[in-house]
């Protein structure tokens, strides 16, 4: 029985969102988009009809093979405020980044880890792009600059980049 394309619930700009579709993209899993405005509406991901799909009401949502799979993403920053978020985010980001640019320097080789794509590349430019986002100096992360520069120019990141999905507006389109 041939099971139906799966379909990836997000919002161009999570992060989380952004991860799940590198990963199709590197493994050329063909899916549908389903656009969660977590903005619009007071939050599309608060609607009865996607709290059916998912309880937790966030994004992403991977609905494969009858099987829903859901993650998080935006609640974090609503607990802490319009007012606090970038401070917040910039302290957040850069006590990672101080720890894994540490560690990247015995890991690291093409990639995160040698030169081989893995998890923690997926994970690593969704977060320098929110560091940029946030305003973040990353002068002092030469080792996480040049991966992301790396994976940055793989066609798996450019196509399931935040500027390329089919909700992301038109003012911040490639």
């Amino acid at each position: 029985m041939q099971a139906g394309k799966p379909i990836l619930y997000s919002y161009f700009r999570s992060s989380c969102s952004w991860r799940v579709r590198i990963a199709l993209a590197l493994k050329s899993i063909d899916y549908e988009t389903v656009p969660i405005n977590l903005i619009k509406d007071g939050g599309q991901q608060f609607s009865e009809e996607f709290q059916a799909l998912n309880p937790m009401q966030q994004v992403p949502a991977l609905k494969i093979d009858g099987i829903t799979i859901g993650q998080s993403n935006l609640s974090v920053l609503k607990q802490v405020g319009q007012e606090n978020q970038l401070t917040w985010a910039q302290k957040v980001i850069h006590s990672g980044f101080n720890a894994l640019e540490q560690i990247l320097r015995s890991t690291a080789g093409k990639y995160c880890v040698g030169d081989e794509v893995s998890m923690a590349d997926l994970c690593l430019v969704p977060q320098v792009a929110n560091a940029e986002r946030f305003k973040v100096d990353l002068t002092p992360y030469p080792t996480i600059s040049r991966i992301n520069k790396t994976l940055l120019a793989l066609e798996a990141f450019q196509v399931s980049h935040p500027c390329r999905q089919p909700d992301t507006p038109p003012e911040l389109r490639a």
